[in-house]
């Protein structure tokens, strides 16, 4: 998506970046997972293929995506970004009819950085973000049912589960943006700060001497 192809969020714990041909190396091994690609309900691709998603979800209005870095690693300038990266949060606009309506998916690749709390502060920042960028009233998620962690982690943040689908083994919850949602979302990511993305990227040590 267009809009965010230069926007960098800073949170408490981590940096959430566009997705660049720079990830693409690192989330192509991710991808190659078993796991991950039963918990994304996802097919492995190419190298090629992996290229051309990523360009798909810099250019396509559908799709808005952001790769999750490890903010204290990521301050270190010594350090390649790519060994920052920790997983990635995407929101879809499913519905051509509805510009209001957002499937989230969140992926936490990295083992050693689950039951951290960081799946609950991207959320949180991505749903900030549909919000007041996107225009989002309507957030839905879709997990399989053995993932009982992100199942768990959505119903604390107020998710309501609304579907169950045997067939294909996953849970629906929803959550509706009212007023009182929207003030939680804003009182949540209030530290959350939003950059530059090439601008600091040069020079990172920048981002966190302000």
């Amino acid at each position: 998506m267009k809009i965010n192809e230069n926007t960098l969020l800073e949170g408490n714990k981590v940096v959430l970046v566009p997705y660049t041909e720079e990830h693409v190396p690192r989330y192509h091994e991710w991808m190659k997972s078993p796991e991950l690609q039963q918990l994304t309900a996802s097919e492995p691709l190419t190298l090629e293929q992996e290229y051309d998603m990523a360009k798909s979800w810099r250019e396509d209005d559908d799709k808005c995506t952001f790769i999750i870095l490890d903010k204290q690693r990521w301050g270190d300038s010594s350090v390649e970004e790519e060994q920052c990266m920790v997983g990635d949060v995407n929101i879809f606009l499913t519905d051509p009819t509805d510009l209001s309506l957002a499937e989230l998916e969140v992926m936490i690749a990295e083992p050693t950085y689950r039951g951290k709390g960081i799946g609950k502060e991207v959320t949180s920042m991505m749903m900030c973000y549909g919000v007041t960028k996107l225009g989002v009233k309507k957030f839905e998620v879709k997990i399989g049912l053995d993932n009982k962690i992100s199942i768990s982690m959505f119903k604390k943040l107020h998710f309501q589960e609304v579907s169950v689908c045997n067939v294909f083994k996953e849970v629906t919850l929803v959550l509706m943006v009212d007023e009182t949602v929207r003030k939680r979302l804003l009182d949540d990511t209030a530290d959350m700060k939003e950059g530059d993305y090439r601008q600091t990227c040069s020079n990172r040590q920048e981002l966190f001497s302000l």
